[in-house]
């Protein structure tokens, strides 16, 4: 029978996350309408990438409160 082998454990500090503040920064707006742009929630370094028609972003940014980057 194998027996676990311990490994060492760092502590690593991660930078606060504050759910509250929301972001989006914007990467193409298109001809046909649609914006692309990244959002993020707590760390604006961890971003999901989403495509919506322009009236859905403007309803999506204010409904979440995020800020326009």
């Amino acid at each position: 029978m194998d027996t676990p082998t311990r490994t060492a454990t760092a502590t690593v500090e991660l930078p606060a996350c504050d759910l509250s503040r929301r972001s989006v920064r914007v990467l193409q707006r298109r001809a046909n309408g649609f914006v692309e742009f990244e959002f993020s929630v707590g760390w604006p370094e961890l971003v999901v990438e989403l495509t919506m028609a322009e009236p859905d972003f403007q309803d999506f940014c204010r409904r979440q409160g995020a800020t326009v980057l």
